[in-house]
């Protein structure tokens, strides 16, 4: 009888299906089974060889046979695929596990701002921030800087629209502001980018980046601006950095000092780097002027303090001896460092 014989066969089918190991076994049993040329499926074009009357009682049972060979058979596949893919992502899951990894690393630059940063916070300094797109007041006039003075030349300023709005040539800028909307006494570091239109070679470039620091409160002295930057030059180069500080003309201080650092590259002989002198010069310095006081609104009489820039490129160039300024905003990664990459 057709009936018996389709029973069977779906028996057998779904033995088979219960040993079946992968997905391939399943595909040989559908072929074997229900393809064009599959024994349960020979079975059922034997219908068309019975009786009007077999066929109207035995056709529905057969068509629900094949039916439900079908749905076993899928019912198979999708356990298959379940069972593969929570044995793929174990596996996946496992080698992440034993693999490191690819992670990046800060720039030198952010490094050594974040240094410098947690050391002027140690002292009681705060961190300001300040636009880059300053304004002529901010970046010349409240820090005494007059008309005919050449930072106001176009050889070393770049205007966005002259004469009042320029990119910063400095955190000075910042400087100013804090001094116009903060009362003192205070203490601040602010660090950034700045612009002038500098020719770029190994030791200046037309974008670079400038430290200011600030102390306002009723008495500092040299003394104190000198203590600083021993501290400061102790941290960041160790304990037998060679430095010396000369007279220097700035008209935002009087008087003016310039620290500088022995070359790191050449020790005082005299190479590119340093221009032959043997020295690097890391900044700029002294007891803010009197009319700086007064543009903020402050009387020099009661209120007095120190100021400092510096260049901070050449202070990461001197901490991870890299020779070539334009390293520093290139995408070449060829001066890696990975001394300490526990960011502050």
């Amino acid at each position: 009888m057709l009936e018996t014989k389709i029973k069977n066969l779906l028996a057998e089918l779904k033995n088979k299906l219960n040993q079946a190991q992968s997905l391939r076994d399943i595909a040989a049993l559908w072929r074997q089974y229900l393809g064009d040329k599959g024994v349960i499926k020979l079975g059922l074009k034997e219908i068309k060889n019975l009786t009007a009357e077999e066929k109207r009682t035995q056709a529905p049972t057969l068509q629900k046979l094949f039916q439900e060979a079908n749905e076993t058979f899928k019912a198979k596949e999708s356990e298959l695929k379940n069972s593969l893919a929570g044995q793929s992502l174990k596996t996946e899951a496992e080698a992440l596990a034993f693999t490191t990894p690819k992670i990046g690393h800060l720039h030198p630059l952010t490094k050594t701002i974040r240094e410098i940063n947690q050391l002027f916070i140690s002292l009681g300094y705060s961190i300001m921030d300040g636009p880059e797109i300053e304004e002529d007041e901010y970046c010349f006039q409240r820090l005494n800087v007059p008309l005919d003075h050449p930072a106001r030349d176009m050889q070393d300023t770049i205007y966005i629209k002259e004469p009042n709005f320029l990119l910063r040539t400095q955190t000075s800028s910042i400087e100013a502001r804090t001094l116009a909307d903060f009362p003192p006494p205070f203490k601040i570091v602010s660090p950034g980018r700045v612009y002038r239109n500098e020719s770029v070679n190994k030791s200046n470039h037309f974008i670079f980046h400038h430290y200011q620091g600030v102390v306002v409160q009723k008495k500092v002295s040299l003394k104190d601006l000198f203590g600083t930057f021993d501290a400061l030059f102790k941290k960041m180069y160790g304990p037998q950095v060679v430095t010396r500080y000369r007279n220097k003309y700035y008209p935002e201080v009087e008087p003016g000092v310039g620290p500088d650092m022995q070359c790191f590259n050449c020790a005082g002989q005299g190479c590119s780097v340093c221009k032959g002198v043997g020295w690097i010069e890391m900044g700029g310095a002294g007891i803010i002027h009197p009319n700086v006081m007064r543009q903020a609104g402050l009387d020099p009489k009661q209120w007095m303090g120190f100021a400092f820039g510096l260049g901070l490129d050449r202070w990461v160039m001197a901490k991870y001896n890299i020779t070539d300024i334009r390293t520093l905003l290139g995408g070449n990664l060829s001066y890696k460092y990975y001394q300490d990459e526990t960011a502050i």
